[in-house]
């Protein structure tokens, strides 16, 4: 068994879960699609509207399809001793998580492209000015959040409390990015720099540069600090998955 098998039947595991599928994928898809064409067809700001409010939506993806999948589908097998039984194979512990991450990533991804291109042909929205700008962010920020998923795991004490501890969170990504709306504005201003530090507002932050206009020089400055914030979220995820990461379930 190799590390292609592992994100092979990840990738399958991921598709065939009828019980997750409507929170982690048809439920963001359907705010980033539904949310931005409503906004296209009943507010004055048209297009504009719609297209910001897509860019915050994607915040949503993020955290539903990267973070709560990864989170509730490794819970769930730690509890069935199925993670337990894959370290008794070839596979590293390392292969293991990595192909859940990469496989939990490449979900992600596709999802972000399908909903860019739906709003594009249902709300006008237009596609990126720079895609690669769009597609390396789309990529590290759903890796950023499939690991951290898998870190979240370890405060997680059992598989039927792994989509209530982890809600919160798309809700939070929801609320920060403006995709629900102006409510962040009405917060207290010290809660903004917390809101702009989460890993999905970084990710949010560069899209919607990458709809906008601009260079190549203003698309790398406005990557620069996303890219670091990026980077502090996967260096914490890295270093909790190896203190307290676990395998099975806690002894009673």
């Amino acid at each position: 068994m190799s590390l292609t098998a592992t994100y092979k039947l990840s990738a399958r595991l991921f598709w065939r879960d009828k019980g997750m599928l409507p929170a982690s994928v048809i439920t963001p898809l359907g705010l980033a699609i539904g949310m931005p064409t409503l906004m296209r067809n009943v507010t004055a700001g048209g297009v504009t509207a719609a297209a910001q409010m897509f860019v915050g939506t994607l915040a949503l993806i993020l955290s539903g399809t990267a973070f709560l999948n990864i989170t509730v589908a490794l819970t769930m097998r730690r509890d069935q001793l199925l993670l337990k039984r894959l370290r008794a194979t070839r596979l590293t512990d390392r292969q293991i998580l990595l192909g859940e991450v990469a496989s939990t990533a490449t979900q992600t991804v596709i999802v972000m492209v399908i909903s860019a291109v739906a709003v594009h042909l249902l709300a006008d929205v237009p596609l990126p000015r720079d895609p690669v700008l769009f597609a390396v962010f789309a990529v590290a920020g759903a890796a950023v959040m499939a690991t951290l998923g898998v870190a979240w795991t370890a405060a997680i004490p059992r598989g039927e409390l792994a989509a209530p501890m982890t809600l919160p969170f798309f809700f939070l990504a929801g609320l920060a990015s403006g995709a629900m709306g102006p409510i962040v504005d009405l917060l207290p201003s010290w809660l903004h720099p917390f809101f702009a530090a989460l890993p999905t507002s970084a990710v949010v932050d560069v899209v919607r540069a990458s709809y906008g206009p601009g260079t190549l020089g203003s698309d790398l400055a406005a990557a620069a600090v996303p890219a670091l914030v990026l980077a502090v979220w996967a260096g914490v995820a890295l270093l909790s998955i190896r203190r307290w990461f676990r395998w099975e379930t806690r002894k009673s």
